[in-house]
């Protein structure tokens, strides 16, 4: 095993040092709950035509997350080598964070970008305008700033925490995660009312603030001896990885725009084309998930994946769950908008975001305390019953009450999945200990490949049913 992964932490931990080893997924989870669900769906509606911004939307976040899949992984992987004095992770979250602030200026400035004269190039040339152009551009480049900073986070609590208070360290974690759910709800209001640069200015606050605390009160050694094994073999399985989910989901975004088009040849009614590319959508992003994980193990792990088939089948598990929330909370605001009329969308989105974040967190108890009672798996197929019925009974909401109602369903299919990170964490910890930590970056980065998968799902889907 590698010097930096078998040299375990070399004091005794504080209270507040729980606090400042977590601060700074405060600052993250603030950042990604303002943008994702609130100011990029705002900033989109303003740039683009109506019945296209579902698109736009979905080609944003795609292109953002085809760089956090690549940069996240990256970023473990060389922090774990960095002989820095100040530390492994520490100089990555500090060039993260500076140049987080810089693009997210390039977002905040968007806006000033309409009716630019350029338009008249790029509308023709590319399909969208100067506005749009910016936003882009800005999106790319800050997952490719904070997925710098958040790669290198990731190694925080195993270099510094000891194993038998991980679970404690991952609590305080759980919650620095949470708690930007409901901060979310004071920057909602803002948004609305067209004062985008202050909740920019509320996320490089928070970036930078919780980016000082970590820099200035984490200890970290430095690392005394760097790893002498070559990076030649995980780089390239990163990039064997990266090859295999692309060229699996973009098969499956071939396939799905394919039948959508075969369907218009065949002049059916608007719904059954809606009903059938949702089903051809499902089966593409079920698709892409199972094929994406079995041949990512193999390209991430190698010939040992035969032995962590149980671990696999949960990763498999975890995607199906992300692939129904995600499509469901990446385009909640204009549902909000669009379906119930609801005139303040971005205030409500955080408000109905704030009320899935109480009950995530009541369920997510309650699924640990069932789930030492009656094992994993009942839990588990119940949540999943639930979560269909919630997800089915969103397309019947009429009222935001409804709405919410049914999203919180929803979520408790994640609460039950929460039951299982113990072991799931456990298993983690034997493929890190077996492979080494960089060959480990392949599950760390499988959820950003898949994030991207799923979103280029969602682009078609979105561009078929707005003929």
């Amino acid at each position: 095993m590698p010097e930096s992964v078998s040299r375990g932490p070399s004091r005794a931990l504080r209270w507040y040092d729980y606090l400042t080893i977590n601060i700074y997924w405060l600052g993250l989870n603030i950042s990604a709950g303002t943008i994702t669900p609130v100011l990029l769906p705002y900033l989109v509606a303003r740039f683009v035509p109506p019945e296209q911004k579902n698109s736009y939307l979905a080609t944003a976040r795609v292109a953002g997350l085809a760089v956090a899949m690549v940069v996240q992984p990256m970023a473990g992987l060389f922090s774990d080598r960095n002989p820095s004095r100040w530390g492994r992770r520490r100089p990555y979250i500090l060039a993260g964070t500076l140049l987080d602030l810089v693009f997210l200026l390039v977002i905040g400035a968007s806006p000033l970008f309409l009716d630019a004269p350029s338009d008249r190039l790029l509308q023709p040339a590319l399909g969208f305008n100067t506005a749009y152009g910016v936003l882009l551009l800005g999106i790319v480049l800050l997952q490719f700033s904070s997925n710098l900073a958040q790669g290198a986070t990731q190694g925080l609590i195993p270099d510094l925490v000891p194993e038998d208070h991980r679970g404690r360290a991952s609590g305080v974690k759980a919650m620095m995660e949470l708690a930007p759910a409901f901060l979310a709800v004071f920057i909602g209001p803002l948004v609305d009312a067209g004062r985008t640069w202050v909740a920019v200015g509320i996320v490089m606050a928070s970036l930078f603030l919780t980016m000082l605390v970590t820099v200035l009160f984490v200890r970290e050694e430095p690392l005394q001896e760097s790893p002498s094994a070559s990076l030649t073999g995980p780089v390239l399985r990163l990039i064997a990885l990266t090859a295999v989910f692309i060229g699996v989901t973009q098969g499956a975004v071939y396939l799905v725009r394919s039948g959508g088009a075969w369907l218009a040849g065949l002049e059916t009614g608007v719904g059954w084309q809606v009903a059938l590319v949702g089903l051809m959508g499902l089966v593409g992003m079920a698709g892409s998930i199972l094929l994406g994980v079995y041949f990512g193990a193999w390209a991430g792990i190698g010939p040992k994946a035969r032995r962590r088939t149980s671990f696999i089948w949960w990763v498999v598990n975890r995607l199906l769950f992300l692939a129904a929330v995600g499509s469901v909370e990446g385009f909640a605001l204009y549902f909000l908008a669009d379906v119930l009329h609801i005139p303040n969308a971005s205030t409500m989105t955080t408000v109905l975001l704030a009320v899935v974040g109480v009950f995530l967190l009541t369920f997510a108890l309650l699924g640990g305390v069932l789930s030492d009672r009656v094992g994993r798996k009942r839990p588990l197929f119940l949540a999943g019953l639930v979560g269909a019925a919630g997800t089915f009974g969103l397309l019947l909401s009429t009222t935001f009450e409804a709405t919410g109602a049914y999203e919180w369903v929803l979520w408790w299919l994640g609460a039950a999945l929460e039951s299982l990170r113990g072991q799931t964490l456990r298993d983690f910890e034997v493929i890190v200990a077996d492979n080494g930590s960089t060959d480990g970056n392949w599950v760390r980065s499988v959820w950003g490949r898949k994030r991207a998968a799923l979103n280029s799902s969602k682009k078609v889907l979105s561009a078929e049913s707005s003929k």
